[in-house]
């Protein structure tokens, strides 16, 4: 590598070309006479070169987000002491004919020792374990959706029309005649026995839905989806105990509202005991917090998990709430050429609190509230897709503002956003009449 003229700004700086089988690490030139070499990708390995990164005064190490390859790395690294920056690979790429690991390495190991990288945000260590659990919750429920699409082709199949009559497969009713089914039932009259009081179709409806072709081949395909149904809801009820407790931890405190419900068995009290366990994450959530951001229209408790989770609860590392939003890949992008804005449209990006963020948006564009309004303003002016990306950003700086000021959110009514919009208005109109030699005079 030739010498550069820049100014060293880390001179204890290594970097690390991450593989699934070898490691390239490269120090400065002037700590070894070699400066490069390669290692393992056991634990071994990573303890041999932590060694050799101490015993040339390494202390802060530049790496490359390359798949999950990198975590057991970052990780390790970490826990020795060293300060290990997380870059994106997009932003280091090399010259086109110098694509090996010893170069990419000897790259990275430059470029931070110029100060020219700049590391990936990445919350705790305690809420990087929330964020373990919460992602694997979600990736079971993913799972749990498409056993749920399989019972639905199954029926499609049969022609069991179960979909047109009841909410969800899914509910209540839904797998009480589904269980039936697969138990051998085939009775229209009794598998609508469990017809729930509330659904609005008849039991003359809801018994001709259930007549069907019941081969074989179906009900078989039907079993099996229940059960990988049934199984992934286990283990998304023990991510649910590993999350309560994991939250308990983080907010010292555990839920001793042990109350025994209602003796009478049924909907209502499966009801009541739900009410209560969210009740329960919410209080801890708000205590981890400081504030409790399910008062925030849209912001339900998965999302709030999602934000603890992915982001912390220690925002200190964004400076505004215009940088948190750039993390999120929530504002404008910036590409200008010649004076020009060619594109200004939003990043893509795979963060997870982006996805819930704009998830949230989407429940909230019929509210009767400020947020409500403000979506379908921008829905009406630019479309939907821009109107829940710009909601998105706006739930994101009340998140910032809440969690760094420590203040409650403050609900703000649909007339008060609609009067604040109108005084706007006024005023613009007043500025355009004036720079007119006019003046705006009230009807």
């Amino acid at each position: 590598m030739t010498k550069s003229t820049l100014k060293i700004v880390n001179p204890n700086a290594a970097g690390i070309d991450i593989g699934s089988k070898e490691h390239y690490v490269a120090v400065p030139l002037d700590k070894t006479s070699e400066p490069v070499r390669s290692f393992g990708s056991f634990t071994d390995d990573l303890e041999a070169m932590s060694v050799w990164l101490k015993d040339n005064d390494v202390d802060t190490v530049a790496l490359e987000s390359t798949g999950v390859y990198w975590i057991p790395v970052h990780e390790y690294l970490e826990a020795k002491g060293f300060e290990v920056l997380l870059v994106n690979a997009r932003h280091v790429k090399n010259l086109k004919g110098r694509k090996t690991d010893v170069a990419d390495c000897q790259w990275l190991q430059q470029l931070h020792s110029h100060g020219l990288l700049e590391g990936a945000f990445r919350p705790k260590d305690e809420y990087c374990v929330l964020r373990g659990y919460v992602r694997q919750r979600k990736m079971l429920v993913e799972d749990q959706s498409r056993s749920k699409q399989h019972m639905q082709k199954a029926l499609v199949q049969m022609n069991i029309q179960l979909n047109n009559v009841v909410s969800s497969i899914t509910s209540k009713t839904g797998l009480a005649i589904i269980r039936d089914i697969v138990a051998g039932q085939r009775n229209p009259l009794k598998l609508s026995k469990h017809r729930d009081r509330r659904c609005r179709f008849s039991l003359e409806e809801l018994m001709k839905s259930l007549k069907g072709n019941y081969r074989q081949e179906h009900l078989f395909a039907l079993k099996q989806a229940l059960e990988a149904y049934d199984f992934l809801q286990e283990k998304i009820d023990e991510c649910d105990v590993q999350i309560e407790e994991y939250l308990s931890n983080l907010a010292s405190s555990k839920s001793n509202d042990d109350t025994d419900i209602d003796s009478e068995a049924g909907r209502e009290a499966q009801e009541q005991e739900t009410q209560k366990e969210e009740l329960a994450t919410e209080e801890k959530l708000s205590k981890i917090f400081g504030v409790d951001l399910t008062k925030i229209e849209g912001i339900s408790l998965n999302t709030t998990l999602v934000v603890l989770g992915e982001a912390g609860a220690d925002f200190s590392k964004f400076k505004s709430s215009k940088q948190f939003a750039a993390w999120l890949r929530l504002c404008p992008g910036n590409k200008i050429s010649g004076g020009k804005i060619l594109n200004s449209r939003t990043l893509p990006s795979s963060n997870r609190l982006r996805t819930a963020l704009k998830m949230s948006a989407c429940t909230i564009q019929r509210s009767k509230t400020a947020l409500g309004a403000f979506f379908r303003k921008i829905r009406a002016r630019a479309g939907t897709a821009k109107a829940i990306v710009a909601t998105a950003h706006k739930l994101a700086k009340y998140i910032y503002a809440m969690v760094t000021k420590g203040e409650e959110y403050v609900l703000k009514t649909l007339q008060e956003y609609e009067s604040q919009y109108k005084d706007k208005v006024r005023k613009s109109l007043e500025k355009k009449a004036e720079g007119l030699g006019l003046k705006l005079v009230q009807a």
